[in-house]
């Protein structure tokens, strides 16, 4: 079976990383589903959509020479672009950036106390 760009296969989730999902496709070939290619909307763990395993139907978006295929999960449902998004308000809009970007501020706070040892430093101590 040779793979067409733009085509609608299924395949078999084999991979996860932090930057996207390996998927086995019917022809025994493996692509990549790139993170910003599994959902409509903002996905900071792949995790939370994806496992091992999982049956998944994807759009074929790219066939380079090198044999590298890309994927898309989020452009294989029926529909997609097809349909708009329902009148969101400004402030609505604005509430859920500050919400979501307060969130992504205290995951790096976490990470950058995490790195330096903390709060409770042992550094502190000694001062």
């Amino acid at each position: 079976m040779s793979l067409v760009v733009g085509a609608i296969v299924e395949g078999v989730v084999t991979g996860i990383t932090h930057f996207g999902a390996f998927v086995q496709l019917e022809n025994g070939e493996t692509g990549l589903v790139h993170i910003s290619e599994i959902a409509d909307t903002y996905v900071k763990d792949i995790h939370d959509h994806l496992q091992k395993k999982d049956k998944v139907r994807v759009k074929i978006l790219s066939v380079d020479g090198n044999g590298k295929i890309g994927l898309s999960i989020k452009q294989a449902v029926e529909g997609y672009g097809t349909h708009k998004s329902p009148r969101i308000s400004f402030e609505d809009k604005l509430s859920k950036f500050l919400k979501d970007s307060d969130e992504r501020l205290q995951d790096l706070r976490r990470n950058t106390e995490a790195k330096r040892g903390g709060r409770g430093s042992s550094y502190r101590a000694h001062v």
